[in-house]
């Protein structure tokens, strides 16, 4: 059954325009009203900015520090939007309550969106944050042999493939990955889209709109760093957790991912909130569960961080 405050936002949400009617611009600036959903911003003890040099250019990140001495666990933690919107101010509110409660610093990456940037660009982007995160944490406060790797939606996404990226290129040895609703295939043919690509905030519509605008051919939806599921080989892969949304289109290939890992070895702490929506993580101020998830990713990463 459909949960009543995230029955009670789509109530809210009813005559907006649909995603692939607009510019990404337009869905930019209507994102950002969406932002005062996620509750209120939590004070920790220090956030500053960073530039990052990338391929042609630099990136920014935001880091969050919590009260207390260091050296502090790290989690990095990349922003959903389709790969198309989404900044670092989505989801300044989660990452504030997530250093705290985990009691880690929270690295937030500002990769450039697509279409201006198509894939693979929005990937390395985040996989030469994850690079500089390992090598300046001790400048920070931050232990480099602590750090986890994290997002929502495409930035779940996005976290599995620098996973992946990081497994096949000797790159960073992560402790674990969050991967919260991540999409993780592109064929849009699962029964979870079938039953609620309509009418629960994500679309099919939109998830095929995001998807135009982030790849370059259809060839790229065959490409393991844009459909993880496709890959062949998920060993060797840091420990994992894997949430999902009932009435998310997104559902069955979060939990198809997360079958696949504990298939290949891996521990999977794997959770579907059954009545949400796809958004719900950073939806914290307006829905409860939303308040949970984040209570849940953050023990989880105090206890990974604990034990390693």
């Amino acid at each position: 059954m459909l949960d009543t405050q995230a029955k009670n936002f789509l109530q809210m949400m009813e005559g907006k325009k649909p995603t692939s009617s607009m510019t990404p611009e337009e869905n930019r600036n209507n994102g950002a009203a969406l932002q005062k959903l996620a509750g209120l911003a939590e004070s920790v003890a220090k956030v500053e900015e960073h530039s990052v040099p990338v391929k042609d250019g630099k990136i920014k990140v935001r880091i969050y520090t919590p009260e207390g001495e260091g050296d502090f666990p790290i989690f990095i933690y990349l922003h959903g939007g389709g790969w198309v919107l989404g900044d670092l101010d989505t989801v300044d509110i989660p990452c504030r309550s997530i250093a705290n409660q985990a009691e880690c610093i929270v690295v937030s990456v500002d990769y450039r969106r697509a279409p201006e940037y198509k894939f693979p660009v929005p990937l390395e982007d985040c996989y030469e944050a994850a690079l500089w995160v390992a090598k300046n944490a001790g400048e920070w406060q931050g232990d480099s042999t602590k750090i986890s790797i994290g997002g929502d939606s495409a930035g779940g996404n996005l976290a599995t493939c620098v996973a992946l990226k990081a497994r096949d290129e000797q790159g960073p040895t992560f402790v674990s990955q969050i991967l919260i609703y991540p999409v993780t295939d592109l064929s849009f043919s699962t029964n979870s889209y079938k039953e609620n690509g309509e009418g629960y905030f994500l679309t099919q519509d939109s998830m095929e709109w995001f998807a135009r605008h982030y790849i370059n051919t259809e060839e790229d939806k065959l490409n393991p760093y844009v459909a993880p599921l496709l890959t062949e080989d998920l060993s060797n892969l840091p420990p994992a957790v894997v949430i999902t949304a009932g009435y998310d289109p997104l559902c069955d290939e979060g939990l198809a991912y997360a079958n696949r890992l504990q298939e290949a070895g891996i521990q999977v702490e794997y959770t579907c909130y059954e009545g949400m929506i796809h958004g719900f993580f950073w939806m914290a101020g307006i829905m409860d569960k939303g308040k949970q998830a984040i209570e849940q990713v953050s023990r989880h990463l105090q206890e990974s961080f604990t034990s390693k």
